[in-house]
C-alpha cells in the first residue's frame, strides 16, 4: 500500500471503508492522517448515500495511536503547549464526529490498538478483533494522559475497567478486551475476522437507512459521552503532560526501549 496516503478510502456501493495506511509505524496517527480523517468524515456527515463505514488498518495492526515522534521537538515550551492543545481538540473532536455519523461504524482490528487507537475503536458502533489484537492505554508510561480516548473507554468497557486500563497501562489481548466488553467478538484470525463483517454489513444493510439513523440518534440522546467541558479540559490537560520534562523522558525512554528514569527500582 502506497504510505503516501495515510488513509486509504475505498467504497463498494454503500460501504465506505478507511484504512488507516502507515504499517511501518503500525498506522500510527500523524498529522497528515488526521486531516484525511477530518475531511472524510465531513464528506461523510452529508452523505446519505454511504450506510456503512469500516475502520481498519493496514499491514496486520490497527493504530498504535498518536506519532510520537510528532509530540516530541526541541520548539520552546509555549509553543508546544499551544501547538499540542491544538492537536488534541482536534483529536477529540474526531472521535466525537465519529460518533456522530449517521452511517453504522465497524471497527476490525487485528495487532496493535494503542493509545489513540482505543479511540477509534470505541468511537465505532459495533467493534470485532481478530485472535492477534492487543489493546493498551499506554500514554502514563509516556508522561501523557489518555485525555480524549477516556469518555469512549469508560462509556465502551464500564468505568471500573477503564480506570484499571489507563493506569496500570498495561496490554491486554483480545479474549480479555472481549470479557471488558471492549469489543463485540473476537475471530480467529483475518479471515474470519472479514467473513463476520460481511455477515454484520449484510445485517445493517436489511435495516432502513433513515431508522437506523434515527436509531443512532436516540442513542446518542440517552445522554453525551463525557460532561460539558471534558473535550478542552482534556485538550488542556494533555498539552501540559505532553510540554512537560515527563514527557520528554517518557517518550525518549520509549525509543530508546529503555524503562523511563521514574520506573526505575532498586
Amino acid at each position: 500500500m502506497n504510505e503516501d496516503m495515510p488513509l486509504l478510502v475505498t467504497r463498494e456501493g454503500p460501504v465506505v471503508r478507511a484504512t488507516m495506511n502507515r504499517p511501518a509505524r503500525r498506522n500510527a496517527l500523524s498529522e497528515a492522517m488526521g486531516a484525511a480523517w477530518d475531511a472524510l468524515l465531513a464528506e461523510l456527515a452529508r452523505d446519505a448515500s454511504a450506510r456503512v463505514l469500516v475502520i481498519a488498518g493496514a499491514g496486520g495492526h490497527f493504530c498504535a495511536g498518536l506519532d510520537l515522534a510528532e509530540v516530541a521537538g526541541d520548539e520552546a515550551p509555549d509553543r508546544m503547549l499551544v501547538r499540542q492543545q491544538a492537536r488534541n481538540r482536534r483529536t477529540g473532536a474526531r472521535f466525537a464526529g465519529i460518533t456522530t455519523l449517521p452511517q453504522v461504524v465497524i471497527a476490525a482490528v487485528e495487532g496493535s490498538c494503542h493509545a489513540g487507537g482505543l479511540g477509534f475503536c470505541c468511537a465505532a458502533d459495533i467493534a470485532f478483533a481478530s485472535a492477534s489484537a492487543r489493546f493498551c492505554a499506554p500514554e502514563v508510561r509516556r508522561g501523557l494522559v489518555p485525555a480524549q480516548i477516556l469518555p469512549g473507554l469508560a462509556n465502551r468497557t464500564g468505568r471500573a475497567a477503564a480506570t484499571r486500563l489507563v493506569l496500570e497501562a498495561n496490554v491486554i489481548d483480545a479474549t480479555e478486551a472481549a470479557r471488558i466488553g471492549l469489543v463485540h467478538a473476537v475471530l480467529p484470525d483475518a479471515a474470519a475476522l472479514e467473513a463476520q463483517l460481511q455477515a454484520t454489513i449484510a445485517a445493517v444493510l436489511d435495516g432502513a437507512p433513515g431508522a437506523l439513523a434515527e436509531t443512532k440518534g436516540l442513542l446518542a440522546a440517552l445522554g453525551p459521552l463525557a460532561p460539558e467541558g471534558y473535550a478542552e479540559a482534556g485538550a488542556a490537560s494533555f498539552a501540559r503532560t505532553a510540554s512537560g520534562a515527563e514527557a520528554a523522558e517518557g517518550i525518549a525512554a520509549f525509543g530508546a526501549k529503555r524503562r523511563p528514569r521514574w520506573a526505575r527500582r532498586g
